[in-house]
This record gives C-alpha cells, structure tokens and sequence, in this order.
C-alpha cells in the first residue's frame, strides 16, 4: 500500500494543536523518518519502522543517563501528583524517585501511535472508510452541531480551521474563554470528543468470540488513551435511563424493499458486529492532573505533606486527544478489517472485499 509521508506529518501537526496546549507543543515539531518496510513510497511486506525524535532530548542527558556514576539529586520528583501514575506506578516498581514513572507514563508516547494510526486510515481510505473526530465539550460548555454537519467530510472541512477541533463556532469562542480562566488560576480542564468512522460495512467483529467484538476493542483504545475516563458508544450511557422501545433502532423497509433502520441509537454497533451504519464513539477526558496550583501530597523521601511536583503540562488536551482517539479507532478498524478480508497485497483484500459487498448487497435485497 501507499504511504503517504505527509499525510502522517499532518496528524502529527494536529495532534500537537488545539488551544490549551503547553510549552512542549514549542519546542518539537513533530515528523516522522521511516527507517524500513517502505520503497518509493510503497511498503514492502517487511516490518514498517518508524521514529520520532524529540529535540529535548538533549537537556535531559543528565538527568536521565544510563550511567550510575552520573547519579545526581537534580529534578528527582518525591511528591507524586495526585490523578498521575506517579504513586501507583512508585508502588508498583518500588521506586522513590518517581521520574522513572513519570516519564514513561507520559502522554508523549502519543505521538507514534498517532503516526502508526495514520497509516491504518490510509488503508481505511481505500476502501472509503473515513475515520473522523471532533470535540463535543470542554469542562461545562457543549458543542451543537447541525445534522448536516453529520457526514466524515463536512466534520474534517469544519474542524480544519478550529482552534478546538468543534463544529459549533459559538461554543468555541466560550472554550477559549474558559481555558484562559482555568489558566489564570493554574487549573485545568477536561471535556468529551466523539470519533465517527464512516463507510464501514456490516460484519467486522465478532458475537462468538469476547475477545473479538469491535464494541470492547474499540472501547478499549480509547480508555488507553492517557487521562480518559469513560467511553460510550451511540446513545451510551443516556439508553439506561430509557425504556428499550426508546433506544433500540427499528428494523424496517425502504420505499424500494430493502432492510433500513429507524436511527443509530446503537452507533452502528449490535452484538460485537459493526451492521453497517456509521460507528459513534466518545470517549470523556478529565482535567490534566498537572496543576501549577499544585494540591496536597506527601514527600515519600522526607515523609512530609507537601505541596505535589509541579511539572511542564497542558491546560487542556482535549483537541489532542481526540486526535489520538482517530488514531486508535482507525488501527482497531484496520485490524478488524484486515481479520475480515486477509491477503498478502492489497490488491487480494480488494478482491475480497468487493466479492462480500455483493454479498451482503444481496442478503439486504439491494439491487
């Protein structure tokens, strides 16, 4: 298949936008280099390899070097942050100086997988499957958006230019107000983006095997996202409030005799299958855990309560998680997808994929 470099550099760039970010978004400017699996632009079949350096690297030698003899006291963290993996993390590994869980348990590691992520939507897209995200809230404020605005290219068209990556204008001029009160008083915010996935066909998953339906796979990469709390797919958590004749979509025809269904209250998932409508996903971030107003800790060396560690940190990365959140969806997608139509080349997947089309053209009665 078709790598598109660019493509990839310009999920890299998105991901380290949106309002809210912090110093680090300054000083690195994403890109990747590929180091194997691909020639003149195609892959090859060999392990794809790729890198991201980080430019900071360089300040941190010390601080973080492999050699013993260069152990030293400077930017040891001691007060673990509370909502981090910092205490856990120290606990787990029995470690007092908590850098050693901190940095690994940064959102840094974000980054590849958004690389790695774009080149499962390059897959996706030859097959006209479109994975998109956008930002439904930030803290209290929720977006609106026009149902013509429902479709993968009108969402990509009217988020290109959006400081958060929201459909609704008005809502974010009142996000940008609220960043910036939350960073004068050194706080933080969290919020909610959805992830549609377009064009994808009925079938992919599984209701035999637990391992193997779409709904936990799908769910699952969103939770491993650094910071989310909660995912919900389709109507979510609001179906349990509700009567079942309210949340389950009615099977009927069309004028033309072919099976349609009364909504998408089940975001195109039933059963672990994805049955041909558009899958809708969100996924609730909290607040980044890194205050500059630090809150209580204790000093596990001095045995002290004191104020957390204050590291370099975000207001609020809700743009950029749900950058990620298209990231994790498309690979997800991808592998489903590659489980369902199996080839050495694309060009067998192809041929696969279209024979099953008819299929399943057939079965719903279409023409």
């Amino acid at each position: 298949m078709a790598v598109d470099e660019d493509y990839i550099n310009r999920q890299l760039t998105r991901r380290q936008g949106g309002y809210g970010r912090g110093g680090r978004m300054s000083l690195e400017k994403d890109r990747i280099k590929i180091l194997s699996g691909v020639r003149f632009g195609k892959t090859t079949g060999s392990p794809l390899s790729l890198i991201i350096e980080n430019k900071d690297w360089a300040n941190w030698q010390k601080v973080m070097s492999a050699d013993p003899r260069q152990e030293t006291e400077e930017r040891k963290l001691t007060s673990p942050r509370p909502g981090h993996a910092d205490l856990a993390g120290g606990i787990k590994y029995l470690r007092r100086d908590l850098r050693d869980v901190l940095e690994r348990a940064s959102a840094r590691e974000t980054a590849l997988r958004t690389a790695v992520g774009a080149i499962a939507a390059l897959l996706l897209t030859h097959f006209e499957i479109s994975v998109v995200a956008h930002v439904l809230a930030l803290g209290e404020i929720r977006a609106f958006a026009q149902d013509a605005a429902r479709s993968a290219g009108a969402i990509r068209e009217k988020t290109a230019g959006s400081l958060f990556y929201c459909l609704d204008q008005a809502a974010e001029r009142l996000m940008r107000q609220k960043v910036d009160e939350a960073g004068a008083k050194g706080d933080t915010l969290g919020g909610v983006f959805e992830v549609m996935v377009e064009g994808l066909p009925p079938g992919l998953g599984s209701h035999v095997h637990w391992d193997r339906r779409l709904d936990g796979r799908l769910a699952g990469a969103l939770m491993s996202i650094p910071g989310i709390k909660g995912v919900e797919i389709g109507m979510g958590f609001a179906a349990a409030a509700k009567p079942g004749s309210e949340v389950h979509d009615a099977i009927t025809l069309d004028g033309q005799g072919r099976l349609c269904r009364g909504g998408n209250n089940a975001g195109g998932l039933e059963g672990g299958i994805s049955n041909g409508q558009p899958l809708l996903l969100r996924a609730a971030m909290k607040p980044i855990p890194t205050l500059q107003q630090a809150l209580s800790s204790v000093d596990l060396v001095e045995r002290k309560v004191k104020e957390a560690a204050v590291e370099r940190a975000d207001i609020c990365a809700v743009p950029a998680a749900a950058v990620v959140g298209e990231a994790v969806v498309a690979w997800e997608v991808a592998l489903a997808l590659m489980e369902k139509f199996p080839g050495d080349t694309l060009a067998e997947m192809t041929v696969a994929w279209q024979h099953y089309l008819e299929l399943v053209r057939d079965y719903l009665g279409e023409m």
